[in-house]
């Protein structure tokens, strides 16, 4: 548990293995999206998953998640019909990916963003209404990808109440009706009340919503919300002041989408994006084709390697920087940036023990954070950036990078 600088929902529940907020093996974190997988068709197919047993193990069992997922990449699922993935940004896009790549067929995938591309309009716009950003924009490049009438699965981390999934639910039916939604999350919390807004909401909009999760219950929140400190907590360190050195990925594999993105204050970053990261959809052939090149990726990456490495995405930017990872050898730890604001505190148990802020190179105006990097624990960091931008953009990304307790550091940057 930790607590949010947010006066709408004071709490976070902190994954071990989401691969965000705490360093996880990168393996691990994508056999989470896996079992959901299993527990789908389980749970909406009555089919028998005979990996499900292994894809735990994977999860609880760290050491052996490599092994298991490895597999599992050769030997995905098969479906029974046609779905449609959508994971939430920010925390959930990997999430999403990771349970999409189960399939082997008969899927596509999309993952929500806070960003504003100029060249598309957003298919549908929703709100998250407890989060710090709130607005979810939809980019589909193609644009029959709501068309069909196949279900939708929605992927989120965790369910507290279920807002944000009906709210979805509500604005795809306005525009692209259809009979079956699945919501899929790590962890399911909705009260009685919530579950009764779900039958509400089906029996309103004639549909049929099946939610599936790893881990259900009830919580109760009591307390009061805390004051946001003045400052984030910033450690020092021995290795403070040391530059990253940036390295270039170009691979004529992976796709260019030459689409720019426009803050509120009017800048814009022409810098192209990947269509592999699943922002604008990808389809189950084109997936197929990706774990092949980011295993090439990563094993390029692992001649900078000297000891225990961390590698880390940035904000959305997760699924692909966590494959890479997961091709790097061993020792190698995996989490991501992220928007989140969160009270640190060096205390026993609690889930974010040290925070480093910094302002986001797509938008200065919104800060972001680096959590949980302990000293002497890792010889290199890998942060992996989508896009590139100016250089006194990502100034005050290199200034939190210096003070990370890390010897040395390599920002990878695609466009």
């Amino acid at each position: 548990m930790a607590a949010r600088i947010n006066k709408k929902r004071s709490f976070l529940f902190v994954s071990k293995v989401l691969g965000k907020h705490l360093p996880v093996r990168p393996a691990t974190s994508v056999l989470s999206g896996m079992a959901l997988a299993a527990r789908l068709l389980e749970e909406r197919y009555s089919l028998e998953v005979a990996e499900l047993p292994a894809i735990v193990q994977g999860i609880v069992h760290q050491e052996k998640s490599d092994e298991i997922l490895h597999q599992l990449l050769l030997h995905p699922f098969e479906l029974p019909e046609p779905l449609l993935f959508i994971g939430f940004a920010e925390t959930a896009t990997a999430l999403g990916h990771s349970m999409f790549s189960a399939f082997g067929s008969k899927t596509e995938y999309i993952h929500t963003t806070r960003e504003r591309i100029n060249e598309l309009p957003s298919t549908i716009d929703f709100e998250e209404e407890h989060s710090h950003a709130v607005a979810h924009h939809f980019y589909p490049v193609n644009k029959n990808l709501l068309r069909s009438e196949c279900p939708i699965v929605l992927v989120d981390d965790e369910i507290t109440t279920g807002k944000t999934a009906l709210n979805i639910i509500r604005e795809i039916q306005r525009h692209f009706p259809r009979k079956q939604y699945i919501v899929a999350s790590l962890l399911d919390w909705r009260s009685q009340e919530d579950h009764r807004k779900f039958q509400e909401l089906e029996a309103e909009l004639d549909i049929k919503i099946t939610a599936i999760s790893l881990l259900k219950g009830e919580i109760e929140v009591n307390g009061a919300i805390g004051e946001q400190p003045t400052q984030q907590t910033i450690v020092a360190s021995a290795h403070a002041g040391t530059a990253p050195v940036v390295i270039p990925l170009e691979t004529a594999a992976l796709t260019k989408l030459s689409f720019s993105s426009i803050t509120p204050s009017g800048f814009i970053n022409t810098q192209p994006y990947l269509l592999e990261t699943g922002r604008f959809g990808i389809t189950a052939e084109k997936q197929r084709e990706l774990h092949g090149t980011l295993r090439e990726l990563g094993q390029a990456l692992q001649q900078y390697r000297t000891g225990r490495a961390l590698c880390m995405g940035t904000g959305e930017f997760m699924y692909v920087p966590m494959m890479i990872a997961a091709f790097m050898g061993d020792d190698v730890l995996y989490q991501s940036t992220t928007r989140s604001p969160i009270h640190p505190a060096a205390k026993e148990a609690y889930a974010v023990q040290n925070a480093f802020s910094y302002e986001s190179p797509d938008d200065p105006a919104i800060p972001n954070f680096i959590y949980n990097i302990p000293e002497q624990r890792y010889s290199e960091l890998f942060l992996f950036l989508e896009r590139g931008t100016s250089d006194e953009r990502l100034n005050s990304l290199y200034a939190a990078l210096a003070q990370l307790p890390i010897p040395h550091k390599y920002v990878v940057m695609f466009c």
